[in-house]
């Protein structure tokens, strides 16, 4: 049976359907393929290809580094289980930058124990293993990991539907539970890995579930990109917003009040100076700005579908025989506010703006920081819209989304769109008008994107902006959705040119995301130095010897009077210990004083990172620090 396959955008014939083994000899890439991609999925180079077109898969490839870090999860598994028989394994899938693997083990492991397993797995490496997929049936299967005592590979396939494929894929002595596809043999996996950390994690995420050993790796086509990853790593560690809060004296957390911010005078500065800048940026983009009640009673979240599809993440408490939610998000409040008022189509779009308080019940192994707490603040807002204005609406946000990063130092984002979730309100009739408008608005607004399928809003479908910071790492943070769903729950109705009632279209839209988290961030990107319009003090007097502190008191009023955020240090510590002090604070500013500056009314300045410094007339000083501390 002779065949034609287009492989690499050229056409080739094959006497035979072949395997991806006889495509990749007959290009000459034996020893760099490592699979194919095809319209059948991408398969391993074992199976027979009956159609194009056809892609080679390497490790330089996206799919390709996937691929090697799924083939070294299999190889830390079977490292586990010759090192530490007694061990069950449960599941090992890729994550971004590597992959990790649950082990259920009654001796927990340590990081001690790392170094030896990672050589048994070289050594698997090196013995030339071919990963050998079967197809088996269920009571195969079953039989199979029954009898190797591993009794949550027998879980999986019992929750397996009926009539699915059950493959496993053989290395040696060692099977694994698996759909693939998998690199030919082990000694096509570089050995650019190592084993990272250790976490507890509860089999299927379930609390009521046994707590098994998740081992983390990092896997990378290159020594050189493994390094480079491990660099970062570090730099990323001594940027870390937990360090940086407690060095600049800017927030703290604590176990009595785990996943909410003791913020400190310095930090809630940082939080008012951000609060205020979105403000106006809101209120030169016709906003209104609203305030919403904090316990809402059961029904309101039962009305618009909250309680169904996000109860498991609200906190609750009852009083008077009625049962209340702490607010997990803002927009059922703001449709009671859209609708309390019959509004006309000449009020539309209606920009409702909160800096909602919200509560979300995380799960406490989950809790990291400012990056993600129970209890944060929103720069959220609603635009109650007619279905011809979600374009023009779209737009606008964009356009103000891309100042508003611009001024923060981030200038560029790229796009995700997320459609309808498998857990969603509303009809697929209401889905697919959703994601129609919200494409052809993301079309209107110049926008480019990737798909992020199914992880669109329960109610609606939506577009993520995603910042990319210093270390190259991305940030999710603003987000704008189409929601047809809330407005026709909860009952929001205006009057139309034709006299008539109609349903607007509510956009849930937010820039930042948290305030909390977009702190965060900051502090990570900016490794502390944070741009003199955001730093909650700009700038510190200090003295160098006695007889200069009055002058030095008269500075700090006449900056301040200046707009500019000062503290006056007139401690008789040693000058080269108060720069130390102030450096590690990240002060952007040292304003320096002496005898001489007292006696020539000039002051000597010296800025975070740079050893020059400059000595000005007092007039000049304060006129140079305003600009240079000027909002954007």
């Amino acid at each position: 049976m002779r065949i034609a396959l287009q492989i690499q955008g050229k056409s080739y014939d094959f006497e035979e359907v072949p395997t991806g083994f006889q495509i990749v000899a007959r290009l000459g890439l034996e020893k760099t393929a490592l699979a194919l991609k095809t319209p059948q999925g991408t398969l391993d180079l074992a199976q027979t290809i009956k159609e194009g077109p056809i892609a080679i898969l390497t490790a330089q490839d996206v799919e390709g580094l996937a691929l090697i870090r799924h083939s070294l999860a299999h190889v830390l598994a079977q490292a586990i289980k010759e090192l530490y028989p007694e061990a069950q394994i449960a599941i090992g899938p890729v994550i971004e930058d590597g992959f990790y693997y649950d082990i259920a083990r009654e001796e927990p492991f340590t990081l001690e124990d790392f170094p030896r397993i990672e050589e048994r797995m070289r050594d698997i490496l090196k013995r030339d293993l071919p990963l050998q997929r079967a197809v088996l049936s269920r009571k195969e299967a079953l039989a199979l990991f029954k009898e190797a005592q591993e009794s949550y590979k027998v879980h999986l396939i019992e929750d397996l539907p009926p009539g699915a494929e059950i493959s496993t894929y053989t290395q040696g002595a060692f099977t694994d539970l698996c759909r693939g596809p998998h690199v030919p043999k082990t000694s096509y996996l570089p050995p650019h890995f190592k084993l990272m950390k250790l976490a507890g994690a509860y089999w299927r995420g379930d609390a009521k579930s046994p707590m098994l050993q998740r081992i983390y790796a990092t896997a990378w086509a290159t020594q050189e990109d493994l390094t480079t990853y491990l660099t970062r790593l570090e730099e990323a560690e001594r940027r870390d917003h937990r360090r940086l809060g407690k060095d600049m004296t800017l927030f703290h957390f604590q176990e009595e009040a785990a996943g909410a911010v003791f913020w400190h005078p310095k930090g809630w500065c940082l939080y008012r100076i951000l609060q205020d800048f979105v403000r106006k940026r809101l209120e030169k983009n016709g906003y209104v700005e609203v305030c919403t009640p904090q316990l809402v009673d059961r029904s309101l979240w039962e009305a618009s579908g909250h309680w169904d599809k996000f109860r498991e993440n609200m906190f609750i408490t009852e009083t008077e025989n009625k049962v209340l939610a702490v607010k997990p998000m803002n927009c059922p409040c703001h449709v009671q506010i859209f609708k309390n008022t019959l509004r006309s189509y000449r009020e539309l779009p209606l920009r409702l703006a909160e800096f909602g308080s919200c509560h979300r019940n995380e799960p406490s192994g989950s809790l990291h920081g400012l990056m993600r707490i129970r209890a944060f603040t929103q720069d959220d807002a609603h635009i109650f819209c007619m279905p011809e204005q979600i374009s023009s609406e779209t737009k606008r946000f964009c356009t103000l989304l891309e100042d508003m990063y611009q001024a923060f130092g981030f200038s560029k984002f790229s796009v995700k769109f997320s459609d309808r979730p498998i857990k969603r309100a509303g009809t697929d009739a209401t889905w697919d008008q959703a994601e129609n408008a919200l494409k052809q608005a993301a079309t209107a607004a110049g926008l480019t994107y990737t798909l992020n399928p199914g992880e669109g809003a329960f109610y609606g479908p939506k577009l993520e902006f995603v910042l990319k910071d210093v270390l190259n790492r991305d940030w999710q943070c603003g987000t704008i959705q189409v929601d047809f769903v809330l407005p026709e729950r909860l009952g929001a109705e205006y009057v139309g040119a034709d006299g008539a009632r109609h349903r607007p279209v509510m956009l849930h839209r937010a820039v930042l995301g948290s305030f909390e988290r977009f702190i965060g961030i900051l502090l990570e990107h900016y490794s502390g130095h944070l741009p003199p319009w955001l730093a909650p003090v700009q700038g510190v007097v200090t003295t160098i010897t006695e007889g200069a502190e009055n002058y030095a008191r008269e500075l700090q009023a006449t900056c301040e009077e200046g707009g500019l955020r000062m503290l006056c240090d007139l401690r008789s510590e040693k000058i080269s210990y108060k720069i130390r002090e102030h450096s590690l604070a990240k002060i952007p500013a040292l304003l320096v004083l002496g005898k001489k500056e007292a006696q020539d009314r000039t002051v000597t300045l010296r800025f975070l990172g740079q050893e020059k410094q400059e000595t000005l007339p007092l007039s000049a000083a304060i006129s140079y620090l305003q600009n240079w501390a000027k909002a954007p």
